[in-house]
């Protein structure tokens, strides 16, 4: 007989159990309510409190062991594991023999009072078992678990009851967004919300998704990023603003990239980019220590210590470092593109000095950039909303972070001339014609609010996701969302 087969005549027992529990007015799925009193963890921390006492858990069962007259039930509720000691005649023949038909999987109720077995475990002696939900599924094999990655991340709801380290991760994951919210809520910074459809997809260098709305009948893209909404709150008034949400880019997916992802943005008043830098490593740091108890991590067997204050390097020195090459030693744009093109970078009709040097820190630098370190300075023609470097107007007061080779967090000085903002934008539309899809659009609105005036800013961006990825020791974004983008499959 056939695996399939076998599987089918399972799931077939589960569901006649359920029509003979629905011919005996017994119906699970009748049930709406029950009163939990008790929990698995706080039972077994506070076991001198409960022990005798009367408490109601609920929960599902994940192993059953029969003795006959009696059996041991595993039940795992929102918190743990707890075992339950059942007994023919402490719940009664009748109950006794439907409960003999529970399934591992199905959801239960259980009233009884916290005792220690023979064994030293603690558990609760049932005086009464009620079925709360029927499972015409079948949960993985103990031992083997759900470890085929794709079916873990398509079904995360097994995933989540088969594999409790996964939960661990989401509930510490929440510990992290609520210290983000903290630190800067004690900061005196304003949570907003900006729009996630946008007439036009700027704020960043990314490829949007492009969506249509029927009654206004016009094409609109979901944010790639929510930098120029926050600057206009800037414009209006408000000192330090900040939103964590989702954004979407229409790009490649890898273990560190996922279409929809987490990100957050933070902008400053009256600040440069020097403040932001000092705020991010403060900001990382405290998550960190709220997470782990401590600002050092252990992340795939490298130790990561966040504490500040973090290395920093100008992304020219970089370059110049990794590979002895000076772009500022050459006086034409030719010698530089020769150079580069000894350096492996693929050379584009809109490359200029700038584009250069960046492609050449990715594919030189970025891998050598494990501890945390802020990259500094970045070239003009990268950086079309970053404030130029008062001293050389060929690069930018701007940052970026680097953790574990990835690039965690992006900020600068915000740029706050409409008339140099537009010319860059004007030159971003050029790039875009001569093959660079991920050019910034022009945005005249933005442009009129910069023309309103914008104080100096320090705006930041910070990658959620990774961030938590780094914290909770996870080498893929997949495993920090909880439902990650996948592709479909096919019937």
């Amino acid at each position: 007989m056939s695996e399939e087969i076998k599987l089918s005549e399972v799931l077939q027992v589960r569901r006649d159990k359920l029509k003979d529990l629905v011919a005996n007015n017994q119906d699970p799925f009748k049930v709406s309510k029950y009163e939990r009193t008790a929990f698995s963890v706080e039972i077994a921390d506070n076991f001198e409190a409960f022990e005798g006492k009367e408490v109601q858990i609920a929960g599902r069962i994940m192993a059953k062991r029969g003795m006959g007259k009696a059996s041991f039930l595993d039940i795992l509720d929102r918190d743990g594991r707890i075992q339950s000691y059942v007994r023919r005649d402490a719940i009664g023949d009748e109950a006794f023999d439907v409960f003999s038909t529970y399934d591992i999987g199905d959801i239960v109720g259980i009233k009884g009072t916290v005792f220690k077995t023979k064994k030293e475990e603690i558990s609760v002696r049932a005086s009464e078992v009620l079925l709360l939900t029927k499972s015409l599924q079948i949960l993985p094999e103990k031992y083997h678990g759900l470890k085929d990655n794709e079916l873990r991340y398509r079904q995360r709801y097994v995933d989540l009851i088969v594999n409790p380290e996964v939960k661990e991760v989401f509930i510490k994951r929440n510990k992290i967004m609520k210290a983000v919210r903290s630190f800067l809520d004690d900061r005196d910074y304003l949570e907003v919300e900006t729009p996630i459809l946008n007439t036009i997809a700027g704020g960043a260098s990314a490829r949007p998704f492009l969506t249509h709305h029927n009654t206004l009948d016009i094409d609109m893209y979901m944010r790639i990023a929510n930098e120029l909404p926050l600057k206009r709150l800037i414009v209006g008034g408000f000192d330090r603003v900040y939103e964590m949400g989702r954004m979407f880019r229409n790009e490649g997916m890898s273990m560190k990239h996922n279409p929809e992802y987490t990100a957050m943005e933070v902008y400053t008043a009256y600040e440069d980019y020097e403040f932001v830098m000092k705020l991010t490593e403060d900001l990382v740091a405290y998550c960190c220590e709220q997470a782990n108890g401590s600002m050092k991590v252990d992340f795939q067997g490298v130790e990561l210590d966040f504490t500040p204050p973090w290395k920093r390097i100008s992304m020219t020195d970089a370059v110049t470092q990794d590979t002895g090459v000076d772009f500022n030693s050459f006086e034409t744009l030719d010698e530089m593109k020769a150079a580069a093109k000894k350096l492996g970078v693929d050379i584009q009709p809109y490359m200029t000095k700038g584009h250069l040097i960046s492609e050449a820190f990715e594919i030189h630098c970025e891998k050598h950039l494990i501890q945390p370190t802020f990259v500094t300075h970045h070239p003009v023609e990268i950086s079309p909303l970053a404030k130029k470097n008062a001293d050389n107007p060929e690069i930018t007061d701007r940052f970026e972070a680097f953790v574990n080779t990835w690039e965690i967090a992006n900020a600068f000085s915000e740029l706050n001339d409409p008339i140099d903002q537009r010319e860059r934008f004007e030159a971003q539309v050029t790039a875009k014609d001569l093959g660079d899809d991920e050019a910034h659009p022009m945005d005249d609105d933005f442009i009129n609010a910069l023309e309103v005036g914008m104080p100096p800013t320090g705006g930041l961006g910070i990658g959620i996701d990774r961030m938590v990825m780094l914290l909770t020791n996870q080498s893929s974004i997949r495993d920090v969302i909880l439902f990650p983008t996948m592709k479909p499959i096919k019937d």
